[in-house]
């Protein structure tokens, strides 16, 4: 292995090392920005108007879900027609107005922040004639299930101070009003055949059942008051609780017409069918998709081949690894195998699995060094999937506060500590955790970078290089010496089989008309897993059509990066180095991170 650069700890004046994307130490005392042209100036601000607009378009998933708290008090009508119809109108602006900025005249680092802005309004623009604003909900992820779970006040909208307590308020406030307009949103869907599966239909129906309370006292919503923070003032806790009570009473009737409704209307009307190829435009809608998650102009068929080659590579790796496992079955036997050994659930609590996690993280951390020459400050840390999303939600992380406000947060789904198995551990945390999402999205929040782009980690747009590199990173785990053990190795290669059946049951169902059914046997088939797990996987792939995709595009892209560079530069190859090019610029749609790859590899020649 080649010589290492020491560790740094981001802060905002470390992050001037930054030049390009590559890193240089000596460069530190004396990088001075020059003052910013006509041309970048306007650049600037079309940059901070185009951020601005999103965020308050949809502010939970642009602005809360990235870490930025500044919105938490608007829950955002993106679903309206008319709203949609001028966020719209916007960008064609925001579009126009870039194009007539003279990028020549632009600065390096300014042709960057050009060619991201402009990739970012153009990946707006693409989905534009999809009438997406007529699936307003679904079991994965919806408005009402997010703000549930926020009532904690330990996920992505912490409730630790009366200012915090008042912006949740304002969005509960907010909630009734959506749901009418996702009601109404969802007639006009049944009168176009804009519709969700009735599969969707009847996993959705219990989640908003669950949030109906027989008082409002008993309402999840109402959480936060049980909670208040004894330091509040008499006044607080006094204004607060009947604000709340307020809220809720009225959030009560929303949610009684909006079971009635799916219950008896939309039920009726959902279709059989499971892929977007049976809605209007579909074909074209969901080839937009794949466009939109993988920032490449691939076609379904170009996927699922991909797919079917990567599941068939994966399982001759699995076949060789099953005797170290002390399997001698036949090798597409393995992971049932695998999933029905008890030597690979040794957890009674789910305090033990969660120590398990911090162990490996700990391990983990010791490591990265070695690899990385660019680290955030910000700590992981690690929690349980709340109870209200646990049987549905599969394991994710929340990016930090940008305020500082909240960590970044892996959350574990452990529905049965007995049954759950630690030989995908590794991979796991190696991918929500460190060196995968929360290094990436921390590292974002510490560096010096506009706020399209520090904010850039949950949007559709950004799969590919956030998922991509969460996926690529579990990878590292033979660098770091994990999968020396097999049974780490093989939770490695199963989840990465996982994202090689995605590319084959994702384009199956939306392009090539498989139905639910015919996606979890062959789930069940190739990935060994329970009916009801598989179920879960492939609904997901349902409502977020193409999602699933980024994973597998983007990890082998950026694998396909570093064996350019390994392969161009030889001995003077460095990981932190490449590392330090991959993430030095935060969140990079995948052709443009492959331009600075090369772009780097022609310096370091």
């Amino acid at each position: 292995m080649s010589r290492t650069l020491p560790a740094l700890r981001v802060t905002a004046l470390a992050a001037c090392l930054l030049t390009g994307a590559v890193l240089t130490h000596p460069a530190l005392a004396a990088t001075r920005a020059a003052a910013p042209s006509p041309a970048q100036q306007k650049l600037d601000r079309l940059a901070d108007q185009f951020y601005v607009a999103r965020a308050k378009f949809d502010p939970l998933l642009y602005a809360t879900a990235n870490g930025d708290s500044r919105y938490d008090d608007q829950i955002g009508m993106a679903i309206s027609p008319v709203v949609r119809a001028k966020q719209f109108a916007q960008y064609h602006d925001q579009l126009r107005q870039l194009h007539m900025i003279a990028r020549a005249q632009l600065p390096e680092k300014a042709r960057l922040n050009y060619d991201i802005l402009e990739f970012e309004i153009n990946s707006q623009l693409d989905l534009e004639h999809f009438p997406e604003h007529l699936l307003p909900l679904n079991h994965f992820e919806n408005v009402p299930s997010v703000l549930a779970n926020y009532a904690s006040g330990t996920g992505s909208q912490p409730l630790t101070t009366p200012a915090q307590y008042r912006a949740y308020l304002s969005r509960l406030n907010q909630l009734p009003a959506w749901i009418d307009q996702a009601i109404v949103n969802m007639k006009e869907g049944i009168r176009v055949g804009v519709v969700q599966p009735k599969a969707i239909v009847m996993k959705m129906l219990p989640q908003f059942q669950q949030l109906r309370s027989s008082t409002p006292e008993a309402s999840i919503f109402y959480t936060p008051i049980k909670n208040l923070p004894a330091q509040f003032s008499a006044k607080d806790k006094e204004e607060l609780t009947a604000a709340y009570r307020q809220a809720v009473e009225r959030i009560g009737p929303a949610l009684d017409s909006l079971c009635q409704f799916l219950e008896s209307d939309y039920m009726a009307a959902a279709r059989a069918s499971s892929g977007y190829g049976d809605l209007p435009n579909g074909a074209a809608w969901y080839k937009a998709r794949i466009k939109n998650n993988t920032n490449l102009a691939l076609t379904p068929q170009q996927v699922h081949e991909l797919g079917l080659k990567e599941v068939a590579r994966i399982q001759r790796q699995l076949a060789e690894l099953g005797p170290k496992l002390g399997y001698t079955g036949p090798a597409n036997q393995l992971p049932q195998w695998v999933a029905a050994q008890d030597k690979f659930k040794p957890f009674h609590t789910e305090q033990e699995v969660l120590d398990a996690y911090r162990k490996i993280y700990a391990t983990v951390d010791a490591k990265l060094p070695n690899y990385f020459s660019l680290l955030p400050k910000a700590r992981l840390d690690i929690q349980l999937e709340p109870e209200l999303t646990r049987a549905t939600a599969s394991d994710h992380y929340t990016p930090v506060a940008a305020d500082g406000s909240h960590p970044g947060v892996f959350w574990a789904v452990v529905n049965d500590p007995a049954k759950y198995s630690n030989v995908g551990m590794t991979s796991l945390l190696l991918h929500e955790g460190v060196p995968g999402h929360h290094l990436h999205a921390a590292l974002l929040k510490e560096l010096p970078l506009p706020d399209f782009r520090k904010f850039y980690t949950e949007h559709p747009s950004a799969a590919a290089y956030t998922e991509g590199w969460a996926l690529y990173c579990e990878t590292l785990g033979r660098e770091f010496g994990f999968y020396d053990d097999p049974a780490p190795y093989y939770g490695h290669l199963n989840d990465e089989l996982l994202r090689a059946v995605r590319l084959v049951v994702d384009t199956g169902m939306h392009a090539m008309g498989w139905s639910r059914e015919k996606a979890v046997a062959y789930a069940m088939q190739v990935l060994g897993y329970s009916e009801a797990r598989a179920t879960n996987q492939i609904e997901r792939y349902m409502v977020w059509p193409g999602q699933a995709l980024a994973y597998k595009v983007g990890a082998l892209k950026i694998l396909e990066l570093r064996a350019k560079a390994q392969k161009a530069l030889g001995p003077k190859f460095s990981y932190p180095k490449f590392h330090a090019v991959v993430m030095g610029d935060g969140t990079l749609p995948l052709p443009i991170l492959e331009a600075q790859v090369d772009k780097w590899i022609a310096s370091q020649k």
